[in-house]
């Protein structure tokens, strides 16, 4: 990771190596509180969100550094996808997985699933096929059928980060969730498909290849959401078992970050999906692990968790506000702006035909398994969701470095031309996107209140014994072993949500909890979290 604006101070001799260096990171952090700053400021405006002042402020500064150094540089940082992946996106994602909630995360899954995986195909498909068919009408230089299917995965993930800040989920908890797992979701099938298409040669696809794609793609799935399950458990078997809060909290909190990290990491290392990894070693460690911690780590990691993700995602729309003013990438284009402006048009055309591709089909086909009109995606709120998911943020910038400034080169127009693209695509989604979606919600939405959906913000100590896929709004001690429950193929049928939540009740309650601790399940020791439970 390099500091432009060191390096650049450096030439004009106005700072050594070190000086500059801290000149930098110094400007970066007062940038980074300014925004938290301003962004609290505004958190009331009915317009602004954190990322789009973020971005705003990003602008700014990139402005103010290209005019001081005379168009040498207008950012600070360097661009690094290793920044990005390995030290920002980790955070963001785990906590998402850590916060969610898991009752509506996973009462909505398959249609969750649908608009995150098969969604994510669909849109890639128009994507791909589109940008082929229409940018060989333009002069966008060289691009091998290769680019084409990475623009397709580039521009299929979704920015849950933005559309997450302006959605409420007390205001609209069905919409959160299902905008909120279908990000999550998108963006790990979105990598998984870029990573998979880097491994193949397509020069020549057959339809072998197609199989052996798709084959390539399934397994990553599985196995990186297996991975993030097993560091999961066994961080809470290991604090269940060696119990380190009776000595020190900050033992348990620190083993409880370091292995969230290192599910991330194991999964780079085999090269499967961290982003998937992470996010279900969070909904793990949440189920399991935190429970098995004294009650100040318990607020202290939950805290902890959410101002590391937080901080990440000013940091992350700061740099992509900096960055979209890279004066080496918009020399090239600037040589065709007609063309630059008719690849943008063209891509931002295929997002929103790609996005309502899926979302109105899939909600028609999720709404034919759901017979309560209440578990219904009506039209607007299927008009929100896909209003919502139009935005793309860093993990498109980044998937696009990596396509198309490998080792630096973006000297060459179509590389160029692809990643400014992807920058104008971000911006305008992001701005535009960030700023109506509130008065759209506000107005397909009206604001009700949820009688009956127990929010955390709403639970007290005693309400944190919900199961974790709980029905009803009762804690276990409270739900007797022998309420006789139907238990037939017909009860299935007709119920299968609810049904296969109180199977999964039952297994967890008499294999998963006594093997690895959890809410009421780990064992009485003198100042332990369960101390009060058990008294």
């Amino acid at each position: 990771m390099g500091f432009a604006l060191g390096s650049v101070l450096m030439r004009m001799g106005l700072a050594g190596p070190d000086e500059a260096s801290v000149n930098a990171i110094t400007l970066f952090i007062v940038l980074l509180c300014a925004c938290i700053v301003i962004g609290h400021l505004l958190e009331k405006n009915r317009w602004m969100t954190e990322s789009i002042t973020a971005l705003a402020i990003g602008l700014c500064c990139g402005t103010v550094i290209l005019l001081t150094t005379k168009g040498k540089s207008s950012h600070v940082l360097v661009f690094s996808e290793d920044l990005f992946f390995i030290y920002l996106l980790p955070p963001i994602i785990f906590n998402a997985g850590f916060q969610v909630k898991k009752k509506h995360f996973f009462r909505n899954f398959m249609t969750i699933i649908l608009f995150g995986a098969v969604g994510s195909f669909i849109s890639f498909f128009i994507i791909s096929l589109g940008s082929m068919q229409l940018f060989k009408k333009l002069d966008v230089g060289f691009l091998e059928i290769g680019d084409y299917l990475a623009l397709g995965a580039i521009f299929s993930a979704t920015d849950s980060v933005c559309t997450l800040q302006v959605l409420n989920q007390e205001e609209t908890p069905l919409l959160y969730s299902l905008v909120f797992g279908e990000g999550v979701v998108n963006d790990a099938t979105s990598v998984v498909l870029f990573n998979a298409i880097q491994r193949f040669d397509l020069s020549n696809i057959t339809s072998t290849d197609a199989l052996r794609l798709i084959g390539s793609f399934l397994y990553l799935f599985f196995t990186s959401t297996v991975l993030g399950v097993a560091v999961g458990l066994l961080s809470a078997y290991i604090i269940k078992k060696l119990y380190f809060g009776r000595h020190s909290t900050d033992r348990e909190v620190a083993l409880m970050m370091l292995m969230a990290y290192l599910s991330y990491m194991m999964a780079e290392l085999f090269y499967l999906s961290g982003i998937l990894t992470v996010f279900f070693c969070g909904i793990v460690m949440s189920h399991y692990t935190w429970h098995n911690v004294t009650e100040s780590s318990r607020v202290t990691t939950r805290h902890a968790f959410a101002t590391l993700s937080f901080i990440s995602e000013i940091f992350i729309f700061l740099y992509v506000g900096m960055d979209a003013l890279d004066i080496e990438k918009w020399t090239v284009v600037s040589k065709s702006p007609g063309t630059s402006v008719g690849v943008s048009s063209i891509l931002l055309g295929l997002v929103l035909i790609g996005r309502a591709a899926f979302v109105f089909p899939l909600s028609f086909i999720s709404n034919l398994t759901k017979k309560s009109q209440n578990d219904k995606i009506a039209f607007k709120q299927q008009v929100t969701i896909w209003w919502a998911g139009l935005m793309r943020g860093a993990v498109s910038v980044a998937l696009a470095y990596n396509q198309f400034a490998r080792a630096g080169h973006t000297q060459q127009l179509a590389n160029a031309m692809m990643i400014t693209s992807t920058i104008t695509v971000v911006l305008f989604t992001t701005v535009v996107g960030g700023i109506l979606t509130k008065p759209l919600v506000r107005f397909l939405q009206p604001t009700q209140k949820h009688s009956g959906i127990l929010m955390y913000s709403e639970l007290t100590p005693k309400d944190l014994n919900l199961p974790l896929l709980t029905n009803g709004g009762h804690s276990e001690a409270d739900m007797g072993t022998n309420i006789p429950r139907p238990t037939s193929l017909r009860m299935l049928l007709s119920t299968p949500t609810h049904t296969v939540h109180h199977y999964w009740r039952k297994f967890d309650n008499a294999f998963m909890r006594p093997v690895f601790g959890g809410r009421g399940f780990v064992p009485h020791v003198p100042g332990s979290p369960t101390e009060s439970i058990v008294q």
